[in-house]
């Protein structure tokens, strides 16, 4: 326990932000067939019996190594519902995301995506039926980094590369062009390769939502071969594996923000220059190297090992160890810097 102390000035304290990235690839190996291929029901898939949306995982998902990567679901808005049995399900899908990353209208109304991100603009540009893809926060850390997102799938569920159409897209520019009107924070527009934005006349084909690390892709006949059989005839697990089966590459860059704050603990020539160990003194007289042994022109010695930062009422709240001892007496002043991070 301390038995000296010294109060930290404000000019004695500093703030910093920094931002860490790590890239994150998800191929379709991992995605549409690493685990028994030929069996429909890959290992590495979790599926629900409610069937609303399935569960990726990077191993089979019943090991104990197994990490879920993201989920896949589909949905619609009132404008494209059909009369399949899992018509409510996909309905209620599109509007849960929508008051999620939309918000709500002025009357309380659910809003479509929209391409542009122009949420109560003109419905000529909605995304009326789209694919969903939440990814896990284990690999997202605290959002995607803007402008490294692509996502590309062949444009057939058969076996790529015999004639099929590799379709890449991507949040292209949006390093510095991005949307801030979401509930979920911000985002950017999604283009194909084939037209990213700086082309004229360019429009979107989904939404990615950085803070919320979730990406919206519109499910168009332009995009995937079998979107019309998505709202008749296949079920929401149908259309999911659909897409998975086509997936070709999937890479972004997560971001940690490390926030530190920095203390700069001054110890001038007067200050600190002795032990707060009891053992340091015998008798009144000073034990270590330096003033003992009737020399009294030797001057006393003490080494800083540990730093401790206390709250105003003296709680000890953190404590900062050393590499090595620094050598301490009134000959000299030292400074040292404790960074603490959050």
């Amino acid at each position: 326990m301390a038995t000296t102390f010294k109060n930290l000035l404000s000019t004695d304290i500093a703030t910093t932000r920094t931002l860490l990235n790590e890239a994150i690839p998800l191929t379709g190996t991992i995605v549409s067939g690493t685990y028994d291929e030929d069996n429909p029901l890959q290992t590495n898939i979790k599926y629900y019996t409610h069937g609303m949306f399935e569960s990726v995982y990077d191993y089979p998902y019943l090991s104990s190594s197994a990490n879920r990567i993201f989920d896949l679901t589909y949905g619609y808005n009132s404008a494209t519902s059909g009369t399949h049995v899992m018509n409510a399900k996909k309905m209620n899908i599109y509007s849960q995301l929508s008051l999620v990353l939309n918000g709500a209208g002025p009357e309380g109304q659910i809003l479509n995506f929209d391409r542009d991100g122009d949420l109560l603009g003109t419905t000529t540009d909605s995304m009326n039926a789209c694919f969903f893809i939440p990814y896990a926060r284990l690999l997202t850390k605290d959002e995607i980094k803007k402008g490294s997102y692509t996502l590309s799938w062949f444009s057939s569920s058969t076996t790529p590369g015999f004639g099929k159409t590799l379709i890449t897209v991507g949040d292209y520019g949006a390093a510095t062009e991005y949307r801030v009107n979401s509930p979920a924070g911000e985002y950017g527009l999604l283009y194909t390769s084939s037209a990213p934005p700086v082309s004229s006349g360019a429009s979107s084909v989904g939404h990615l939502y950085y803070q919320a690390g979730i990406a919206v892709i519109t499910a168009s006949g332009d995009l995937f071969q079998s979107a019309s059989n998505y709202i008749t005839t296949m079920n929401i697990t149908s259309a999911c594996n659909d897409l998975r089966s086509e997936w070709n590459n999937n890479s972004y860059n997560n971001t940690t923000e490390l926030n530190s704050t920095i203390y700069f603990c001054q110890a001038n020539a007067g200050e600190f220059n002795f032990s707060a160990n009891p053992t340091y003194l015998t008798a009144s007289a000073i034990r270590v190297k330096g003033g003992i042994g009737g020399n009294p022109s030797a001057q006393p010695k003490a080494y800083i090992t540990t730093i401790g930062l206390y709250s105003p009422d003296n709680e000890l709240l953190a404590v900062a160890k050393l590499s090595e001892p620094i050598q301490k007496d009134p000959s000299n002043s030292l400074v040292f810097r404790v960074r603490l991070d959050y």
